[in-house]
């Protein structure tokens, strides 16, 4: 056990960044017909925040077992999935963005379930730092892997794609750079998640959150202020109807 230091209280200010964060994808989603990626990235800012808010209540008020449960569950299980989802609605076409989609939720709700319904080990829940050892179905952390992939393959994957092909194409360098941020931010978080698996360190996850989404938010207002590329020159144009230029 030990007290809470400043690094501890960083996810109060990533709370309240993903708070304001949603209030503009909200916002937007209701002014583009409510386009399915901006509603799964914000159903993906929501759980962001709603883990770093747990977080903010661990550290200022003490751990619990619900609360260390709900934590495990709204970052390793829902962390990056949802972002992810809503990068593959943007990039790929909708049949196959509802077929992979129907397929990884079924992994993804069985999980939920496993966490919800594992037992706790009273003794390793730390005061002031959550942790996914005290799942005592350690089983379960086996099954997040497959989870983080699927969201760098989506989120980060795509979006380097979608830099990269705006890079060649020289005419959008906003949404070249904007692209490349949303990739680094959404690295971050994994970094500090593997770190917090690995070596015990939810600090470091504190960390990436914090500079992940302000990364992502960044990257996000460069693609939206940019102007709506031309179909066909970049290869980056989505495919929902509802939301013809990238990320907007």
């Amino acid at each position: 056990m030990q007290g809470p230091t400043l690094v501890h209280y960083l996810p109060v200010l990533t709370t309240l960044l993903s708070a304001a964060f949603l209030g503009v994808l909200l916002r937007r989603a209701s002014k583009r017909q409510w386009a399915a990626h901006l509603c799964w990235w914000a159903i993906g800012v929501f759980f962001y925040g709603l883990g770093t808010a747990l977080e903010s209540s661990i550290t200022l008020s003490g751990n619990t077992a619900l609360l260390n449960r709900l934590w495990y569950w709204a970052g390793a299980i829902l962390g990056g999935y949802p972002l992810a989802t809503g990068s593959l609605y943007l990039l790929a076409r909708r049949g196959w963005a509802h077929a992979l989609t129907s397929v990884s939720l079924v992994f993804v709700v069985i999980a939920s379930v496993a966490v919800m319904l594992s037992p706790i080990d009273a003794s390793a829940i730390d005061n002031v730092r959550p942790s996914g050892r005290v799942l005592e179905w350690q089983w379960v952390r086996l099954m997040t892997p497959f989870i983080n992939l699927y969201a760098v393959l989506f989120l980060v994957g795509g979006a380097i794609y979608s830099s990269v092909n705006f890079f060649i194409a020289g005419d959008q360098p906003r949404r070249a750079a904007g692209t490349a941020l949303i990739a680094l931010g959404g690295i971050l978080p994994g970094i500090g998640g593997t770190l917090t698996k690995t070596h015990d360190l939810p600090e470091a996850l504190y960390i990436g959150e914090l500079f992940g989404l302000i990364l992502i938010w960044i990257g996000f207002e460069l693609c939206t202020r940019s102007p709506a590329p031309i179909p066909g020159e970049s290869g980056c144009v989505s495919n929902d109807p509802g939301a013809p230029d990238e990320l907007s």
